[in-house]
């Protein structure tokens, strides 16, 4: 007979514990559907711009909807780790981050579907450094898990997930783009997409900030390297797919300058930094 336990009827459900909190805000503020905001105006819109702004936007497009579904295919090892030692309340926040993760990739889908109306293979879009963070090293870390549970590859997975991928380079395009939409005052669909978006990924990234502030609390110094050699080997790569994307463009559409969101890209990333670093304790 199995010895297997079940927290819930062992000890009850810990209504305090921060990812119980997430979870809360996941059910009131995560439940929306992109199928219902209406994108006939952004249609409409779409076709004023001329062809290098029609392409830029298609471009960011393109990359947040294959990072959205490389985050969503990838979160599946974290969740079994979680699920394995049985920390109830992180396992049930996870399943409605996944939940929220899949309606990003409906919601940006919808965007080349219904806006740009664009059929085919758009990774053309996706440039070196971008492959070398959401072809390589994402699956690469994530999928490490299967193998190796240890506190120190959860540190470097979500390192990797949620500081890097979310917290860079996902943070810093929908803050491109909403940029880009709001100046113009168009495809007023779009903006409310991306903002119900960041507001669901502001819950992820307090959940990754608390994993690694966990992680780091019990088992310190071999965790807090991890974190940092990761942070710093994918620093280059994310803030070169920013750069990538103003060194094709000359104008750049939208009157866009890439200090603005470099520097943005790099306020989230030591701001994070801190906050961990915070937590550690040598």
């Amino acid at each position: 007979m199995s010895d297997l336990t079940y927290v819930s009827t062992e000890r009850g459900l810990n209504y305090d514990h921060p990812a119980w909190k997430l979870f809360e805000k996941s059910k009131k503020l995560g439940v929306w559907n992109p199928a219902d905001i209406d994108l006939s105006k952004d249609r409409d819109d779409w076709l004023t711009l001329n062809q290098d702004e029609q392409d830029i936007l298609l471009r960011l497009t393109s990359l947040f909807t294959a990072g959205e579904e490389s985050v969503v295919q990838e979160l599946m090892p974290l969740m079994w780790v979680i699920s394995r030692e049985r920390r109830l309340e992180e396992e049930m926040f996870l399943s409605a981050f996944l939940f929220e993760e899949a309606k990003h990739v409906e919601t940006f889908r919808r965007f080349v579907d219904e806006i740009a109306c664009v059929n085919g293979d758009l990774s053309h879009y996706h440039t070196q450094q971008y492959r070398d963070v959401f072809y390589d090293a994402l699956p690469q870390a994530m999928g490490a898990l299967m193998h190796d549970n240890s506190p120190v590859a959860q540190a470097k997975a979500s390192a990797t997930y949620n500081m890097i991928v979310e917290g860079v380079l996902a943070e810093t395009g929908y803050h491109a783009y909403h940029t880009i939409l709001t100046r113009r005052g168009i495809m007023p669909g779009m903006v409310k997409l991306v903002e119900l978006v960041k507001r669901d990924e502001s819950r992820h990234l307090a959940y990754g900030l608390f994993l690694l502030s966990r992680l780091l609390e019990e088992h310190g110094r071999p965790v807090w390297d991890v974190i940092e050699e990761r942070m710093s080997e994918l620093l280059g790569p994310a803030i070169g797919v920013i750069e990538e994307v103003f060194e094709l463009y000359d104008p750049m559409p939208f009157e866009l300058t890439p200090d603005l969101f470099i520097d943005f890209a790099m306020s989230q990333f030591q701001s994070r930094m801190d906050r961990l670093e915070a937590s550690f304790t040598p």
